[in-house]
């Protein structure tokens, strides 16, 4: 019989080196371990038969028929053990190519695959991871893993593989991995626990990849987050400093308009003062006159009359009783035009009787020179203000009537005094010749001195002075004064 040449699976390109088996080289394995035993139980059964053809349990007829029998069917199972040993050789040739790709896939992964045991041996690593480590693959074989652990990460790892054998599935971790050149990296490791047939050892299958690249992209991103966020802040800074710029801008010219308004009141004022100076000198000058013309000239009548009286005492009686009564006469009108300046100058009843009984005796009078209708509307609650608020009212009537009375050349004033919801308001309306409100406001000289002193009495006490003057309906005058403890 022709042997059968049959080359052993453990032949030496088969255990070069161990390798995990992967499930296509497991059935390949089976069936290669299955036709030899085949083959073989094929082979005793002829021999069997043999024997029990010479031992005479056949005649000798059959013998040579049997003996041909078997030579032709040992021919066949020649032939079908060199079909099943060709079939073995493309199995073999078939498991080393898927061995040689294995071997490519695992060893050229774009990862580091590792065989860890559970004191942290390293049982196999593949080239990627030796190229990782930086340290050759044969070096590599029974070092421990966690000494390429950086210092401070190395707890760490070593309570990943604690947890990986603990048999609670995939685990991951991030660590410094230090190479043998004594650089370093960052690493995402992977780990799973794994059993073999062939060794009692737990050990686990672990997968270190190289993340710096991304470490970097994470870095990078949160240093342009950080840039992005001052940028952003440097926009609002921009944007604030801008406002506030802007800001100074409008208050620079607010101030300035300010220092020109305050320069303008300034001028008014100074001219305003030398116009009260000469408003008041012109006062003195006809007070002083109407005292020289009239109390002066009624004194020294009365001074004359008395000196008279003595020479004639006992000369002429009968006319005495006369001189007497002549001379009381001058003293009543001396009395008289006191009286009148007293009364201009500051008028008692407003301080004894109130608001209105002042109001009434000036425009009484007031009426009587000048023939002017004159009517006065008011309310009780009026008498409840202050005195510096009703002496304000009051000046500010006397100016406006005294200037209706000069120039207005009116037949008929309304006077009205009401109250308001926070105020006092007080109308004077005439129906005289109307006037140019602006430009008397804007004169230099004697023009605007009373509107402008009945605007400053309103204005100390927080109130409002209005003027309209229209052609055909005469001139109002407005003023308002804050009150707020008004009756119901």
């Amino acid at each position: 019989m022709k042997k059968i040449k049959q080359t052993p699976l453990g032949s030496e390109p088969a255990r070069r080196r161990r390798r995990p088996i992967t499930p296509e080289l497991r059935e390949l394995h089976q069936q290669q371990n299955q036709r030899p035993m085949m083959a073989e139980l094929y082979h005793r059964a002829a021999l069997q038969l043999r024997k029990q053809r010479r031992d005479g349990r056949s005649n000798a007829g059959n013998a040579e028929t049997d003996t041909q029998r078997l030579r032709h069917e040992l021919e066949v199972h020649q032939i079908e053990l060199e079909m099943q040993n060709a079939e073995l050789k493309e199995s073999r040739d078939k498991m080393e190519r898927l061995l040689e790709k294995y071997e490519d896939f695992y060893d050229f992964a774009p990862v580091g695959y590792f065989s860890v045991t559970e004191s942290g041996v390293i049982v196999e690593v593949n080239l990627t991871g030796a190229a990782l480590l930086g340290v050759g693959r044969s070096r590599l074989i029974n070092q421990r893993l966690p000494p390429f652990v950086g210092a401070t990460d190395r707890p760490a790892i070593l309570a990943f593989l604690k947890r990986v054998f603990a048999g609670a599935g995939k685990q991951v971790c991030e660590v410094a991995i230090v190479r043998g050149d004594g650089t370093s990296f960052w690493a995402d490791v992977q780990g799973v626990s794994a059993i073999s047939a062939s060794d009692s050892r737990k050990w686990c299958r672990v997968v270190v990849s190289d993340m710096s690249v991304l470490k970097q992209a994470e870095e990078a991103q949160r240093r342009a987050d950080v840039l992005a966020a001052s940028n952003l802040e440097l926009k609002r800074e921009v944007t604030r400093r801008q406002a506030v710029e802007e800001s100074l801008k409008e208050s620079d010219k607010h101030q300035s308009r300010l220092l020109e308004e305050s320069r303008s009141m300034q001028e008014q004022l100074r001219h305003l003062s030398r116009q009260v100076l000469l408003a008041q000198e012109e006062e003195r000058k006809r007070v002083s006159r109407e005292l020289h013309d009239i109390i002066a000239q009624t004194l020294t009548g009365i001074n004359i009359r008395l000196a008279t009286l003595k020479k004639r005492a006992g000369l002429d009686p009968k006319n005495f009783d006369q001189d007497i009564e002549r001379t009381q006469k001058l003293v009543e009108n001396a009395v008289n035009a006191i009286h009148q300046f007293a009364r201009e100058l500051r008028p008692a009843v407003l301080d004894d009787l109130g608001l209105i009984p002042a109001l009434h005796a000036f425009m009484k009078n007031l009426s009587r020179q000048t023939g002017i209708h004159i009517h006065l509307t008011a309310f009780a609650g009026l008498e409840e203000l202050d005195m510096p608020q009703r002496t304000i009212l009051y000046r500010v009537a006397q100016e406006a009537l005294t200037n209706v009375s000069r120039h207005a050349q009116a037949t008929r004033v309304e006077v009205t005094i009401q109250k308001l919801a926070a105020g006092i308001c007080m109308k004077i309306n005439d129906d005289g010749k109307s006037f140019d409100v602006v430009r008397v406001l804007e004169a230099k000289g004697k023009k605007r001195l009373g509107l402008l002193g009945m605007r400053e009495r309103l204005e100390m006490v927080g109130g409002r002075f209005a003027i309209e003057s229209a052609a055909g309906q005469g001139t109002t005058v407005t003023a308002e004064i804050p009150f707020c403890k008004l009756p119901p």
